[in-house]
């Protein structure tokens, strides 16, 4: 039997997470369902204190996802308390042609990633990068 599994990425802030991932990606943020939020608020289900706006949107504070917008693989951004402070054991490896490779390099740093390494193993290449939360991730 085989499984389906999203991906869920640890954030102190998730919503502005999933906006720079959506768009390195070209992803799409998941719509907020504000009707929804408020009725489980008025009906008891769900506390005030669970929502925030985000880009003058109602939304769930504990995260929110983004989806491919084909696939509709997920990826889920969730709120915890503490910052990242080691290595990631899992990462994403986003797969971008060699020759458009330096320039979303470039575009991503522009926006708040980080280069951490350059390798390569024979034929092989990638760029090590961290998001703005430092989350790690390859660009092969």
């Amino acid at each position: 039997m085989a499984y389906d599994f999203q991906v869920t990425i640890d954030s102190t802030e998730p919503h502005p997470l999933a906006d720079w991932w959506a768009d390195a990606l070209g992803w799409i943020v998941e719509p907020s369902d504000e009707a929804f939020i408020r009725r489980m608020v008025a009906e008891g289900y769900a506390r005030e204190e669970d929502t925030m706006t985000h880009r003058g949107v109602l939304v769930w504070k504990v995260g929110i996802g983004i989806r491919h917008p084909e696939s509709g693989r997920r990826i889920l951004f969730q709120r915890v308390p503490e910052p990242k402070t080691v290595k990631n054991r899992v990462h994403l490896d986003v797969h971008i042609p060699d020759d458009k490779r330096e320039a979303e390099v470039e575009r991503l740093v522009a926006v708040g990633a980080k280069v951490l390494h350059r390798g390569s193993q024979g034929p092989s290449t990638w760029v090590t990068v961290t998001d703005p939360e430092g989350n790690e991730f390859c660009l092969h």
